[in-house]
């Protein structure tokens, strides 16, 4: 496996730029075994601490942010546990988008029936929002920046695709749209904003968008 190309390291953390289709974290069964964290492992000392404070899906690129020990790794999951991270993601979705910017709200459950898949659920879902700005149209494509403010399983994908939200699929979504067969996924984890837990100062963090 090749080497992830890294976009910010110092003594505490270090933020690599994960490329569509590779796990952040190994799978349970051995086919999954190739991911973000085990190909970073391999670059690190035996027995090195390495544990990613968020998750990208498989199918998402871009930035994603590991601690190299215990203490940062407690304080970031906490600025991602109170919302304290601002992210900012990259998507063409499949329709012409005709607001410029808005907030979509939709609270997201996880139906144990049908996993993985997330659906909008007024009852039992987790509150969910997710701010969006349109950047670009072209045809039937329309490329827009997220802004999620809560971080939900599929959040993007299920808010760009649901009726109630954008209506329109993130392009190559085969879950929630109509992918085809080999066609990436066009979703970005562009940039990620935080404090550093030691230095107190404001990291910015960008990987440039892929398509």
């Amino acid at each position: 496996p090749s080497p992830l190309p890294v976009l910010y390291q110092d003594p505490w953390l270090i933020a690599v730029d994960k490329p569509a289709g590779l796990l952040s974290v190994p799978g349970r069964y051995s086919d999954r075994a190739d991911s973000a964290l085990s190909r970073l492992r391999l670059t690190l000392p035996e027995g090195a601490f390495l544990q990613p404070v968020h998750r990208l899906d498989q199918d998402t690129s871009g930035v994603l942010l590991l601690a190299l020990d215990a203490d940062t790794h407690r304080q970031l999951s906490q600025q991602f546990a109170q919302r304290q991270v601002a992210k900012t993601y990259q998507a063409i979705v499949v329709r012409q988008v005709c607001e410029s910017s808005g907030l979509i709200d939709l609270p997201l459950w996880g139906n144990p029936t049908q996993r993985p898949r997330q659906q909008v659920n007024w009852q039992q879902g987790k509150p969910s929002q997710t701010r969006f700005e349109v950047l670009h149209r072209e045809g039937e494509l329309t490329r827009i920046a997220f802004y999620p403010l809560t971080g939900r399983t599929h959040q993007l994908r299920v808010h760009a695709a649901h009726p109630q939200g954008l209506n329109a699929p993130i392009w190559g979504d085969r879950l929630y749209g109509h992918g085809e067969p080999g066609q990436r996924l066009h979703l970005h984890a562009q940039t990620l904003q935080f404090t550093h837990p030691h230095s107190q100062a404001a990291i910015l963090i960008n990987s440039a968008v892929p398509f």
